[in-house]
């Protein structure tokens, strides 16, 4: 017997909760999503990095909504998303040079979290897609480069307090 919202909307916290498809879970990862970003902004020592953060928010709940309703990201998103990012990657340059371990004081391991969650809801766009639900292009694209933006923003905020990351060589795909 499937589960069933209750008829108390008190008792129902998102309409499509009940959904088998995964559509619903991508959703409430970009839900998801967008906490982590807000729990940056408080922890954000940076006042640049904060002011992008404030200005990404509002993307990862636009994602969230962008397949079930109306496109809610355009090609402008992606554009302004990739100037930052080449602009803190110019910054980092020299340390952009390999995997690290995900390590720091806050918020780098809050940013850690939110990179994952991304990929978790790009895991969940390909999923989406495979059950035949159209997935817009653009939605991938802006969700794999805030990936790479919250990684290069720890970079960054390591490299302005004078920490230096851990290299991380990996046992699995390195020379044999």
């Amino acid at each position: 017997m499937a589960l069933k919202p209750s008829r108390n909307w008190d008792e129902v916290c998102y309409p499509f909760i009940h959904e088998t498809s995964v559509l619903c879970d991508f959703e409430v990862i970009t839900d998801e999503l967008c906490g982590h970003i807000g729990e940056i902004i408080d922890l954000m020592p940076f006042d640049d990095l904060r002011a992008d953060l404030e200005q990404l928010q509002p993307l990862a709940f636009h994602v969230n909504g962008s397949i079930r309703g109306r496109l809610a990201v355009e090609e402008a998103d992606v554009v302004w998303l990739q100037g930052r990012l080449s602009h803190y990657q110019m910054e980092v340059s020299t340390r952009l040079q390999g995997f690290v371990l995900p390590r720091g004081s806050a918020p780098v391991p809050q940013l850690h979290h939110a990179r994952s969650c991304a990929k978790k809801a790009i895991r969940a766009m390909v999923r989406v897609d495979q059950e035949g639900i159209d997935v817009p292009p653009i939605l991938p694209r802006l969700c794999n480069m805030m990936v790479n933006v919250f990684f290069v923003m720890t970079l960054v905020i390591n490299q302005r307090r004078g920490i230096s990351e851990v290299q991380f060589v990996s046992k699995s795909y390195g020379k044999r």
